[in-house]
């Protein structure tokens, strides 16, 4: 049976590559540094459950050191020239989509057919991780296709991935860390923290009051953590379960639903969620890093304000 593991095995041996071609691009002054940064978190990939908690620990240490220290650089891998892109492109015009087109196709495959697939009685994939492991299959999928369809040189898709990853640089592992940070929040007892906090400041019966505080807590909590998964356990645990739907009988799938995206609204708010806010600016080259940021508050604050009505209107009534 295929599980998760093969996921991060394949992620972390794509990491591991990079790690390889950094250390080989004297182009890049810090090739060191990026070839050490990318071989931990290869390394996490790879053998994270294998290594105790606290050498797990020393190595996001390793890279949190390796980037706050300024230990990063972008390499100058080879590549086409402009001129040969757009003879490229104008060649193979739409027909450039279908590998990219292949993760969604194969993914959604995977996920409704191969889950129930069984071979020899036992399931082809995980069906508890059927969504996540028909991802990674539907990336070996495309690039499989993309390199019949292109016919590129042997590590030019490693190399353009390489290049795309420097120039993310530290902000590509943030997901992953504030996503942890949140569940050491919770298992420590935040929510619990936060609504007891809560309970004390709101008026007793003011069920207004309590939507506002869930909404806008989920919203400053993504902002803060700059992932609204993070922030929804501790949120939902210290104020959406004991006062929305235990004290007032509001409904939890509404709450949840409503919850999840006034959180999505501190996304669109913050620089700690880099993969959304930070990495596009990056990518385009803009000269303002914020620029994505200050363009989405006005629509992020008219949001917020309509899932607060929403949830008020909608979580008691049925």
């Amino acid at each position: 049976m295929i599980t998760l593991e093969a996921v991060y095995w394949l992620a972390g041996g794509v990491f591991a590559v990079f790690a390889v071609l950094s250390g080989l691009d004297r182009q890049n002054p810090k090739r060191l540094g990026n070839a050490l940064f990318w071989g931990l978190f290869a390394t996490s990939f790879l053998f994270g459950s294998r290594l105790s908690d606290l050498a797990n620990g020393i190595l996001v240490l390793a890279m949190v050191t390796i980037a706050g220290f300024g230990g990063l650089g972008i390499g100058r891998p080879a590549t086409t020239s402009t001129e040969q892109r757009a003879t490229s492109a104008r060649r193979l015009g739409n027909r450039l989509f279908w590998p990219a087109l292949t993760i969604p196709a194969v993914t959604l495959f995977g996920a409704l057919v191969l889950k129930t697939v069984r071979i020899g009685g036992v399931f082809l994939i995980d069906p508890k991780q059927a969504t996540v492991i028909s991802l990674g299959l539907g990336v070996l999928a495309a690039g499989v296709f993309a390199a019949i369809l292109l016919r590129p040189p042997p590590l030019a898709a490693f190399q353009q991935g390489r290049r795309l990853i420097d120039t993310v640089g530290w902000a590509a592992v943030l997901p992953q860390m504030l996503a942890a940070l949140g569940a050491v929040f919770a298992l420590a007892g935040v929510g619990g923290a936060v609504g007891g906090l809560v309970s004390h400041a709101l008026p007793a019966d003011n069920r207004f009051a309590v939507v506002c505080a869930y909404t806008l807590g989920m919203a400053l909590f993504t902002m803060i953590m700059g992932n609204g998964f993070a922030a929804f356990p501790v949120m939902t645990a210290g104020i959406g379960l004991p006062l929305i739907v235990k004290k007032f009988g509001g409904d939890p799938a509404i709450m949840a639903s409503i919850g999840m995206l006034s959180g999505f609204c501190g996304t669109l708010m913050t620089p700690m969620a880099a993969n959304f806010n930070i990495v596009p600016a990056a990518l385009l080259e803009l000269p303002d890093r914020y620029a994505v940021i200050k363009t989405q508050i006005p629509t992020a604050l008219l949001l917020l304000l309509a899932n607060t009505l929403l949830m008020y209107f909608l979580v008691f009534r049925f």
